[in-house]
């Protein structure tokens, strides 16, 4: 890759990387954080990273860079062991994005980040897969469970009533 085509995927991709991060982690500062670590790391692959690859290679990048914080926040938790209780609202009446962006943050890390991944950006299961370093199975299955997740507690308040 050219310094040119870094440059370009700086400005093409990187608010992508960012607002992927940010819905993740709901910390500006660390989202900034780990963008910038994961343009410092393209930079130093610069020259084994082709441009064709890289909003994928940044996703995946950062998405790791993401897990590893969390990992050392000890906030990890696991897909098995959430409170489904928490996944219900007793609110009534709220902004529709508002509501999303509430139910969102109430699925365990593995379902939000897949989610965000296909109906935010727009990766194929594939993709999301190489980026996350899971099955594609698996993230069919954490993408159905999402939303079927998110389906329930949209009903459950008076969104849709």
């Amino acid at each position: 890759m050219t310094v040119k085509e870094y440059n370009n995927a700086v400005k093409e991709f990187g608010d992508h990387v960012y607002r992927f991060i940010y819905r993740s982690l709901k910390d500006s500062h660390r989202a900034g954080d780990i963008v910038q670590d994961t343009y410092e790391k393209l930079w130093r692959c610069v020259t084994e990273v082709e441009y064709a690859v890289v909003k994928s290679w940044l996703f995946a990048t950062a998405y790791n860079r993401m897990i590893d914080v969390i990992r050392k926040d000890s906030r990890v938790v696991g897909v098995e062991h959430y409170d489904e209780s928490a996944l219900y609202a007793d609110e009534s009446g709220s902004d529709l994005n508002e509501v999303l962006h509430r139910a969102l943050e109430r699925l365990p890390e593995a379902q939000r980040s897949v989610i965000l991944l296909r109906d935010y950006e727009g990766y194929s299961y594939r993709e999301i897969a190489d980026i996350t370093g899971l099955s594609e199975a698996q993230v069919k299955t954490y993408i159905f469970r999402g939303h079927v997740t998110l389906r329930n507690y949209l009903v459950k308040t008076s969104v849709w009533q």
